[in-house]
This record gives structure tokens, C-alpha cells and sequence, in this order.
């Protein structure tokens, strides 16, 4: 069985946790935060070593709160995800301050890895089900009809990711019956509200959501010559920006959607009925620090996990 590699995007400026960085939060019994968590799960599954995906002036501050000590007990290697990275020919517009996105993370690890990988958020906690499904499909020696990107994708149940303290974005997922993914859809501000499970598009447009359709959490199962892809992909993007846009962002499973509907690329959606949770408000670390405390007293986890 081929070596694969846990990716963890931890470059975001964490602007909703109010300015902190979000993903060094302690949230376990000994002062362990969530990619702990993410790391130890990933491990029992049979990941074999980690990239962390960062920004430069992160980099003494990630090692301290954890680089340093999980690279004691897996490999561990850096990429970095900064603002000015860009093709040649382009430059940051005045007034852009976030990197761009999470299409341009990954395209920051390109060459560090050469073996199938997984790609994670760091400030959200997966379960341990999926890092099983999608790592037992990523070392199956499946073959794929050339010039299609075999990718897999944890499908997590829409109520089993919602946050208590606001709105929250998911990519809505249409699959067929084969478990296989039609279209991703990047949908905002979802909440319950006066019991109905209420959404807004990209172009403003209110929807209903049913509770129980699948969404993309950001945990797809890739393979090296993905990354190879995504670099046209960034020109093409940064190539079709409006004039004054500091916003957009390269994303993954806009990305991800568009290799789907041009027919080059193949994703199976692996069902997870795990609970996500995650930290996106400030208010959302104690129901995290709650919900870890009663995995732990559950025996999911050991009280001190490394």
C-alpha cells in the first residue's frame, strides 16, 4: 500500500473569530486544538505524514502551539500560502489583504507530494469516519480513464454541520445514485429560523435547504496531478477578475465543479453521518470545547491524545 498525506489548509486570517488566529484555539481536556484532533484521527486511519499549509508570519507561532511537537510523532513539512504568489504577469490589487483562496493553498503544496492525499480545514473537526472511507478509497489501486481526475469527497448530512451562533457556507451537493457528485454548490448563511432551514445564494437569491442533503465540508481526496492542473486554473481565474474585486477567491469546490461539468473529473461522495463541528464564531469554542469533553468521556479519545 502506497504512503498518503493528511494537508491541512491553516493559511485563513480567522476575520469572523474576531482577529485571533482561530485555529491555535486550545479545545481539549489537556490543552489540545482542533487539528490535534484532525492529526490523531488521520493517523489511525493510516495517513503517513502531514503538510501543513501556512502563511510566513504564522510560521513561529504554528510550530510552537503544534508543528513542533507533532513532527515528533509523524513527518511533517510546510507549504506557504502568501498573498503575492501569484503567475507571472499579474500583482495584488491595491487593497487586496486575505491570500486567494483555497485553490491557491493547494497550489502552494504542489511538489511537496507525491502520493494521494487528503485535504482538511484546520479549524474544523471531521470524525473519525471519514478519514477511514477516504483513505481506503485512495489506496484501493482503483484506474481511471486517462484525463480524469479521480477524486473522493466526504458527503456530510447538512444538519450535522450548522452552528449555533450564525450562518454558516456549505457547498450544497447534488448526487446521483451511484454516489457520485453532479454539481457543488457554494450556498451562505445557512441557519434554522422559525424551524425552516433557510440559505442565500451567490447572487442574493433566499432558498430553502432540505436538512438531509449531503454537503462538501472542504475534505476531498485528491491525487499529485490535481495540483498540476490547478496552476492554468489560477491564471484563467485571476485573468477573469473585474477591475477593484479584492474579494474573490480561487476555491476548491467551485474548482472542483467546473472539472465535473467539463467531464474531467469523476468524484465519489463517501457518506459520513459524523457530527462537524468547527470554530467560525468566537462563541463557537466552548460548544467545540463541550462536544470534544464528551467524545473524550465517551472513550472516542484518550484524555491526552499524544
Amino acid at each position: 500500500m502506497g504512503k498518503t498525506t493528511l494537508m491541512i489548509m491553516a493559511a485563513g486570517l480567522g476575520t469572523r473569530f474576531g482577529g485571533g488566529i482561530k485555529q491555535l484555539a486550545p479545545v481539549g481536556p489537556c490543552g489540545e486544538i482542533l487539528m490535534d484532533y484532525s492529526i490523531y484521527d488521520a493517523m489511525e486511519a493510516g495517513f503517513d505524514e502531514v503538510v501543513f499549509i501556512i502563511r510566513h508570519d504564522l510560521e513561529q507561532d504554528f510550530k510552537e502551539v503544534i508543528g513542533n511537537r507533532i513532527e515528533k510523532i509523524i513527518p511533517v513539512k510546510y507549504a506557504f500560502q502568501e498573498l503575492d504568489a501569484l503567475p507571472e504577469g499579474f500583482t495584488v490589487p491595491d487593497g487586496r489583504s486575505k491570500p486567494w483562496g483555497t485553490g491557491q493553498a493547494l497550489l502552494a503544496a504542489r511538489g511537496l507530494v507525491d502520493n494521494p492525499f487528503v485535504v482538511i480545514n484546520a479549524d474544523d473537526y471531521y470524525g473519525k469516519e471519514a478519514y477511514g472511507k477516504l483513505h481506503e478509497y485512495l489506496t484501493s489501486g482503483r484506474e481511471t480513464p486517462p484525463g480524469i481526475y479521480d477524486i473522493c469527497m466526504a458527503g456530510f448530512i447538512l444538519k450535522n454541520t450548522l452552528s449555533e451562533n450564525g450562518g454558516v457556507t456549505r457547498g450544497i451537493c447534488e448526487v446521483n445514485g451511484g454516489g457520485i457528485l453532479q454539481k457543488v454548490t457554494e450556498t451562505y448563511d445557512i441557519q434554522f429560523a422559525n424551524g425552516v432551514l433557510s440559505a442565500r445564494e451567490e447572487d442574493g437569491t433566499e432558498n430553502i435547504l432540505n436538512a438531509t442533503q449531503h454537503v462538501s465540508m472542504n475534505m476531498w481526496g485528491l491525487r499529485p496531478e490535481f495540483l498540476d492542473g490547478l496552476e492554468g486554473g489560477f491564471t484563467r481565474f485571476l485573468s477573469g477578475l473585474k477591475p477593484g474585486d479584492v474579494k474573490s477567491e480561487y476555491l476548491l469546490p467551485r474548482i472542483i465543479d467546473n472539472l465535473i461539468q467539463e467531464g474531467r473529473a469523476r468524484v465519489k461522495v463517501l457518506e459520513t453521518k459524523d457530527r462537524w463541528f468547527g470554530v467560525t464564531y468566537r462563541e463557537d469554542r466552548q460548544s467545540v470545547t463541550d462536544a470534544i469533553r464528551e467524545l473524550t468521556e465517551r472513550g472516542i479519545y484518550k484524555e491526552k491524545l499524544f
